[in-house]
C-alpha cells in the first residue's frame, strides 16, 4: 500500500527500502498524480470524497496518506462489504450489495483513503444524476475492478458456472465493457481451476490455449529465467491497464507459483499499480497454496481482516 503507484523504482527504494512487510505511507509521494485528478459531485447524492476533497488538486499527496501499516485500501474494503452481503443473504444479491456500496461510499468516515478510482467517481456521478444503480457503471480497463470477483469465485467454488456468472455480473456493476469482460473471464479461467486443485502452470497454459485475445499472447515460459523488472517494467508495464497488468500477473504467478511470499514481495517492489496487481496475484497464489502459503506476520498484521464466509460455499 505505501508504495502504490511508484513508477520510479529508485524513488521507491529511497523512500522505503526493500519492502517485504506492512508499512505506513510517507509524504510526499513523488509520483502522485492526484493533483491532476478531479471529482465534483453533481449534488449531495454523489458526495464520496467527504473530508478528503481538500487534498485533491495538490501535488505530492499520497493516495493512501491516512492508512496505517496493515490497513487495506478502498477496493479491498469493498470486498469485505461483498462478503458481508454474501453471508447475510446466503448468496449473491447485486441489489443488496449496491445498497451497501452506496451507503458505504456516501457515509463519511467509512474509509480513510484519499484516492477514489475513476470507476467509483463515474458511478456516483451517474447515480447523483438519477440513473438507477444497475446502470451507473463506466466502460473500464483497470485491474482494480477485478479484485471484487475473488470473493464470489471462492463462495461458489464448487459450482463454476454460478461462480462465473455471479463474478462477471458483479464486475459489470462498476467496471463494464469488453476489455473488462475479457480480463474478468481470464481471471476466472485462472482462479477457478486453482480452487479445484490444479497447479498454476497448468492453469496458465490452459488459459493461454483458450484465449483468443492479446492478454495471454506472450511467451511466458521463455520469460521465466529473465529478470523480473525486464519483463514487468520492460516488455510489459507496471501500469494499471489490464493490457499490461494481467500478463504481468500471469508471469509472476507462474514464476512464483510455489512461493507466494516471494512473488508478492517481488510484485510490490516492481512498483506501478502493485496494489491491485498484487490483490489479483495474491488471490491466485492463495488459491494454489492455501493460507499457510503466506507468512504468519502478514496474516496477523492485517488491521481489518476480511470476515469469514459463514454461508455455505455452494
Amino acid at each position: 500500500m505505501p508504495v502504490h503507484w511508484y513508477y520510479d523504482r529508485e524513488a521507491l527504494k529511497r523512500d522505503y527500502g526493500f519492502v517485504q512487510d506492512y508499512l505506513a505511507p510517507r509524504s510526499p509521494h513523488p509520483d502522485s498524480i492526484l493533483w491532476r485528478s478531479s471529482y465534483q459531485a453533481p449534488n449531495p447524492k454523489g458526495e464520496i470524497l467527504h473530508d478528503q476533497a481538500r487534498y485533491w488538486g495538490q501535488k505530492g499527496i499520497h493516495y493512501h496518506q491516512f492508512l496505517q501499516a496493515g490497513e487495506n485500501t478502498l477496493n479491498i474494503k469493498l470486498c469485505s462489504l461483498l462478503i458481508q452481503s454474501l453471508n447475510d443473504r446466503g448468496g449473491y444479491d447485486p441489489e443488496d450489495y449496491l445498497q451497501r456500496y452506496i451507503e458505504f461510499m456516501t457515509t463519511p468516515g467509512n474509509h480513510r483513503d484519499t484516492y477514489i478510482e475513476e470507476a467509483h467517481r463515474h458511478f456516483f456521478s451517474q447515480y447523483a444524476r438519477g440513473a438507477s444503480p444497475e446502470k451507473c457503471a463506466a466502460e473500464e480497463k483497470h485491474i482494480g475492478g477485478l479484485v471484487g470477483m475473488a470473493p464470489l469465485a471462492l463462495f461458489y467454488q464448487n459450482d463454476a458456472v454460478t461462480a462465473r456468472k455471479a463474478a462477471l455480473e458483479h464486475l459489470a456493476l462498476t467496471h463494464e465493457g469488453p476489455k473488462m469482460k475479457e480480463a474478468g473471464e481470464l481471471f476466472l479461467d485462472l482462479l477457478l481451476p486453482l480452487l479445484e486443485g490444479r497447479n498454476v502452470r497448468e492453469a496458465v497454459a490452459e488459459a493461454k490455449r483458450k484465449s483468443a485475445g492479446a492478454l495471454m499472447a506472450h511467451p511466458f515460459d521463455e520469460w521465466l529465467d529473465k529478470d523480473d523488472a525486464e519483463i514487468v517494467a520492460g516488455r510489459l508495464s507496471t501500469a494499471c491497464y489490464v493490457d499490461y497488468s494481467i500478463p504481468a500477473v500471469a508471469y509472476l504467478a507462474m514464476k512464483y507459483s510455489d512461493d507466494p511470499e516471494r512473488g508478492l514481495v517481488v510484485n510490490t517492489n516492481l512498483g506501478g499499480d502493485n496494489v491491485h496487481r498484487g490483490a489479483v496475484l495474491g488471490a491466485l497464489l492463495g488459491a494454489a497454496n492455501g493460507l499457510e502459503g503466506f507468512p504468519p506476520r502478514w496474516v496477523e498484521g492485517l488491521r481489518e481482516p476480511p470476515p469469514e464466509m459463514t454461508a455455505n460455499r455452494k
